[in-house]
C-alpha cells in the first residue's frame, strides 16, 4: 500500500510502506549504535552505556514486531563487523559470544517484550515504566545467564554484570519512558 508524502519541493510522492517501515527500522538500530558509543568503562568486563535506554526506547516507540526486527538487524550489523557495538568491547562475533554477549543477544526479546506490554495499554509513563522493567528483566536474565556460563558461578555474574548497573537501569527505564510518553502524547494530538 502506497502513502502520498509531499516531498520538499511540494510535489505529491508516493512512497510504499514497506520501505518506510524499512527505513524505521533501520533508523532503530542506529540508534541503539549511537547509544552504544556513549560508554562509562567499569572495573568489569561489562561496560556501562547507553545502549540498553536505546533498547528500551525502541521497543516502546516501536511495539514488539518492528523492535524485534530493529534489535535484530542490530545484532547482523555487529556481527558482520560494522562498528556498532560499545567501542571498548572487541566488535563482531567475539563481541556476541564475549562478556557482553547474553545482554546483546537478548536484545530483540528485550525489544519485543517492552513493545509487546506498551502496546497494549494506555501508553502513559507509567505503563512505560512497567514496560521498560519487564524488558530490563529479560535482559539481565539473558545476560546474567551468559555470565554465568562463562565464569562458572552466578555471584560471579552478579558481581560482574548486575550490581554495578542497577541505578544506571532505573534511571534508564525513567528516561526511555518519558521520551515514549511524551512522544504518544505528541502523536495523540495530531
Amino acid at each position: 500500500m502506497a502513502k502520498t508524502e509531499t516531498s520538499a519541493l511540494g510535489r505529491q510522492v508516493y512512497v510504499p510502506e514497506w520501505i518506510k517501515q524499512t527505513g524505521i527500522v533501520i533508523s532503530a538500530s542506529l540508534l541503539v549504535a549511537l547509544c552504544a558509543r556513549v560508554t562509562l568503562p567499569l572495573p568489569t568486563p561489562v561496560p556501562l552505556t547507553l545502549q540498553n535506554f536505546g533498547v528500551v526506547l525502541v521497543g516502546l516507540l516501536l511495539g514488539s514486531r518492528r523492535g524485534f526486527a530493529a534489535l535484530a538487524l542490530y545484532l547482523a550489523e555487529g556481527a558482520i563487523g560494522l562498528p556498532v557495538f560499545n567501542p571498548a568491547g572487541p566488535g563482531g562475533v567475539a563481541q556476541i559470544i564475549g562478556f557482553t554477549g547474553g545482554y546483546l543477544m537478548a536484545y530483540p526479546f528485550v525489544a519485543y517484550a517492552t513493545g509487546l506490554i506498551y502496546e497494549r495499554t494506555s501508553r502513559g509513563f507509567r505503563w512505560a515504566v512497567v514496560s521498560g522493567i519487564a524488558g530490563e528483566i529479560v535482559l539481565f536474565i539473558g545476560g546474567l545467564s551468559w555470565l554465568a556460563v562463562l565464569t562458572h558461578s552466578l555471584s560471579a555474574a552478579l558481581r560482574i554484570g548486575f550490581y554495578w548497573f542497577v541505578f544506571a537501569e532505573v534511571i534508564k527505564i525513567g528516561m526511555a519512558a518519558g521520551v515514549a510518553s511524551r512522544w504518544n502524547r505528541h502523536l495523540s494530538k495530531i
